[in-house]
């Protein structure tokens, strides 16, 4: 009887590790409440989340912690555009409506990363 108490207890940590881990990502972040401030590390020439998934209303913040300056530029050129970002230097951008919103670094044009709003 203990040891199928022991195995119960094994397979219900094994699910619920799983289940934890189901569905997020090192490279996606979930939806967010509207209003809130969501953060995007730029470091060692990557956005980090690469995805981030936000409600329409949330701010968005792109804090550069790399050594050499970089940009934060929306595909399409003008939804929005940061200036040069030294090390430590931050950009913010309000979505107020549902889409997605791929973007890039203009100085690194291989550094891309995208905003889902709900």
């Amino acid at each position: 009887m203990k040891a199928v108490m022991r195995l119960a207890g094994v397979v219900c940590a094994v699910g619920m590790t799983l289940g934890m881990s189901a569905g997020s990502s090192a490279d996606t972040a979930p939806a967010k409440a509207p209003g809130a401030t969501q953060q995007v590390k730029i470091d060692n020439f990557t956005f980090a989340p690469n995805e981030l998934t936000v409600s329409a209303g949330t701010t968005v913040q792109w804090v550069n912690r790399d050594d050499i300056p970089h940009t934060v530029v929306s595909d399409d050129k003008t939804t929005f555009k940061s200036k040069a970002l030294d090390t430590d230097d931050s950009f913010s951008y309000t979505f107020t409506k549902a889409g997605t919103y791929p973007y890039f670094c203009s100085i690194h044009p291989k550094m891309t990363g995208k905003v889902v709003v709900q």
